[in-house]
C-alpha cells in the first residue's frame, strides 16, 4: 500500500518538475521559490495589519510572528528530523532541479507549512483577504516541487498541518481581542445586554 501511493507521490512528482516545465515557468517558480521574496509582500501584509487593522489588526500582527516562529520550527526542527524524508532531488533519476537540492529533509514542505498557517490565519482576522492569500499560498508551495526539492505529499501535508496552526493562533488571536471587548465595555452598556436577555 505505501509503495502504491509512493508510485503516485513520484508520478505527480514528475508531471509538476517535467511535464508541465517550460522557460516561463522556470524563470517564475524560481523566483517565487525564494523565501527572500517574500519578504516585501509579507512586511506590507503585516504593516497594514498592524497600522490599519485597529486593535484586532494588532493582535494579530504579533501573533502572527509567533504562528510563523512556532510553525518553521514544528516543520523544520521537529518533523523533518522525524520523518527523516529524502528530498526527490537527491533519490529519483532525471530530476529538473532549478533550485538548491540540500541534505535536509523533505517532509514536510516548510514553504507549504507556513504560507499556509499565514493564509488561514489572517483569512480568519481578514476574511476579504482570502483569495489573495490562498492563491499566494498554493503557488509558493507548489514551487517547491516544480523546482526539484520536494514531493507533492510534503506539500499536501504540510498546508494541511500550517492551516491547522493559523487556525489554531487565529482562535487565540480573537479570544484576546473579545477578552479586551469585555474588559473595556462600559458596565452600563453589559447590564443592559444581561436585562435584555
Amino acid at each position: 500500500m505505501i509503495e502504491f501511493f509512493y508510485s503516485i507521490d513520484v508520478a505527480v512528482f514528475y508531471f509538476i518538475n517535467q511535464t508541465i516545465s517550460n522557460p516561463i515557468l522556470d524563470k517564475f517558480f524560481t523566483f517565487i521559490t525564494e523565501v527572500k521574496h517574500w519578504y516585501i509582500a509579507y512586511l506590507i501584509l503585516w504593516s497594514i495589519a498592524f497600522f490599519k487593522g485597529g486593535r484586532l489588526g494588532k493582535i494579530a500582527a504579533i501573533t502572527a510572528l509567533i504562528l510563523i516562529t512556532a510553525s518553521d520550527q514544528v516543520s523544520s526542527s521537529l518533523l523533518k528530523n522525524f520523518f527523516a524524508r529524502v528530498r526527490p532531488c537527491n533519490v529519483l533519476p532525471d530530476v529538473n532541479i532549478l533550485a538548491g537540492c540540500t541534505g535536509s529533509y523533505s517532509m514536510p514542505s516548510s514553504h507549504a507549512v507556513n504560507n499556509f498557517a499565514v493564509a488561514v490565519f489572517f483569512y480568519r482576522i481578514f476574511p476579504k483577504l482570502k483569495w489573495i492569500l490562498f492563491i499566494s499560498a498554493f503557488i509558493i508551495s507548489l514551487s517547491r516541487p516544480y523546482v526539484g526539492v520536494h514531493y507533492p505529499s510534503d506539500i499536501l501535508f504540510g498546508a494541511l498541518l500550517g492551516s491547522l496552526l493559523g487556525y489554531l493562533f487565529s482562535i487565540f488571536a480573537l479570544k484576546i481581542n473579545s477578552y479586551i471587548n469585555l474588559k473595556i465595555q462600559p458596565k452600563s452598556e453589559l447590564y443592559e445586554k444581561v436585562e435584555f436577555k
